[in-house]
């Protein structure tokens, strides 16, 4: 079995795909702690930090763009993405 990486890296952007996509596979625990750190009122910059791994003091531009985007792809999931998980396959 692929070993898969425990904290993979992530895009600058993350996928704006209407079908699930292997980034999305690959990325659901990313995508779940982004959920969690805004559901604890946490702070896009320390999201950022803690969950993207993109500091923004360095890269403010990267750092905000990463956390939007793939917090926008984390509620997507949450809302609709995740049938695509559990579809059986014909």
């Amino acid at each position: 079995m692929p070993h898969r990486a425990r904290n993979p890296l992530v895009a600058d952007e993350a996928p704006k795909s209407a079908a699930l996509t292997n980034y999305d596979k690959e990325h659901i625990t990313i995508y779940l702690s982004l959920l969690d750190a805004e559901a604890d009122g946490a702070d896009w910059m320390e999201a950022s930090v803690t969950v993207l791994h993109i500091d923004p003091i360095r890269e403010p531009a990267r750092a905000h763009k990463a956390w939007e985007t793939h917090l926008s792809r984390a509620k997507w999931m949450a809302e609709s993405g995740y049938r695509q998980l559990i579809r059986p396959l014909h």
